[in-house]
């Protein structure tokens, strides 16, 4: 999808709007540099990613302690680095206390010499009573597991050079920053990091990339310009970056005039990722527009027949019985011979209430590249109908395209 994305930009001449994230370009972004944010929303973000990763959500008293861990170190780390926190040195100091004693002499020397304002002050204190007086008092086996869950983020961008210097590159580096550009500018944001080949490190940098752009987008309803810029978010494999929070920019995202582009494989991979039916429920409810293509997930064809709904169908059923006043039976062949006969025949016809398509629709009728759509204008709901699906890859297709039941 990334190729097709530039594709399409030069088509049109927007390739100079492109801002490709990937390894190895010019690109430099950090996802923890938020100047803005406090240092509980940041950690509440990373704990959010951890949640990805972990399926079951059983561990959820881990990662609450993991987020006030975090929420710490951001605010050790803005205090000794100038407000800037990377992946790096939150690593390095919940897993080295060597390095966290270092930083904490260094702030003592900020402190003595007055160059601490009261708010710095107050954070220094409250960061210096959770890790003196709690996490560095942990028993070894808590301690351990705590640092296992913060080094399932951390550790991504401290073991590979070009992972690190694309993420965690000095400040000055930076050149991306935040979505508040891109959405007064209209660029176009393209995130290149296949999740077969970085499975971890796309996950959460796709994540935070989503999470970013949600905050910015909702954060235009706060300001009282009413002149709100159009955006589209497209993403593919959504099933592998989905969260809990979604389900509520979903629902306010209309009134900042999101369009909101998604593809998974089936509701059941949506909540195999979150394991909250209601919060699957309330995602697929805000999206409107929907096309299903062939499928043998019952939990999706289910949900996909009770919003269809149903109709009455006529059932017709036929049976013909026979009448013999004399009937013998023959040894020899083993059957009944009759005399004197009547045949008659009854049919009955019965109207009931069904899906419009049943199981079978979505298994077997539904082929490549046609799918079932339920979509509106905007104003109505068209009737569900079949249509045929036409790929971008055969351009020659769409002009010669009358039928309206198809869609590009």
């Amino acid at each position: 999808m990334y190729k097709q994305v530039l594709e399409y930009a030069k088509e049109y001449n927007r390739l100079s709007d492109v801002i490709v994230i990937e390894l190895n370009s010019n690109i430099k972004y950090n996802p923890l540099d938020k100047p803005n944010l406090k240092p509980a929303v940041l950690a509440n973000r990373l704990k959010t990613i951890l949640e990805l990763f972990s399926p079951n959500n059983s561990e959820s008293y881990w990662l609450d302690k993991v987020q006030d861990i975090i929420t710490e170190c951001i605010k050790l780390c803005r205090l000794y680095n100038d407000g800037y926190v990377t992946f790096t040195e939150i690593h390095n100091l919940v897993n080295d206390e060597n390095y966290y004693k270092s930083k904490i002499n260094k702030l003592r020397n900020l402190f003595q010499s007055g160059n601490l304002s009261k708010e710095d002050i107050f954070d220094l204190y409250s960061s210096l009573n959770f890790f003196e007086n709690e996490f560095l008092n942990l028993d070894l086996r808590t301690k351990s597991i705590l640092k296992s869950e913060i080094t399932r983020i951390t550790g991504t961008f401290i073991s590979d050079y070009q992972i690190s210097n694309t993420f965690c590159p000095p400040k000055e580096f930076i050149n991306f920053s935040s979505f508040s550009e891109v959405l007064n500018s209209g660029k176009i944001v393209v995130l290149n990091m296949n999740i077969s080949e970085y499975k971890n490190l796309s996950k959460i940098i796709a994540a935070y990339l989503k999470l970013d752009f949600q905050c910015e987008v909702l954060s235009q309803l706060s300001k009282s310009d009413l002149n709100i810029n159009p955006t589209v978010f497209i993403c593919d494999e959504y099933h592998e970056y989905v969260t809990i929070s979604d389900a509520d920019f979903f629902a306010q995202s209309r009134e900042s005039k999101c369009i909101n582009i998604v593809a998974t494989q089936s509701y059941s991979s949506l909540l195999n990722a979150l394991c909250n039916e209601s919060a699957v429920k309330v995602i697929v409810q805000n999206l409107v527009n929907k096309l299903w293509l062939r499928t043998d997930d019952l939990f999706t064809i289910e949900s996909a027949q009770k919003q269809i709904g149903r109709e009455d169908k006529t059932k017709i059923s036929k049976n013909i019985s026979e009448n013999a006043s004399q009937t013998n039976y023959n040894y020899l062949t083993n059957s009944l011979r009759s005399k004197n006969s009547n045949l008659s025949e009854s049919i009955s016809t019965i109207i009931h209430t069904d899906f419009i398509y049943d199981t079978n629709f979505f298994t077997q009728d539904l082929t490549t590249f046609t799918c079932l759509a339920f979509i509106s204008d905007g104003n109505k709901i068209f009737h569900p109908c079949k249509v045929d699906l036409i790929p971008y890859f055969k351009t020659n297709i769409p002009n010669k395209v009358k039928n309206k039941n198809k869609i590009i």
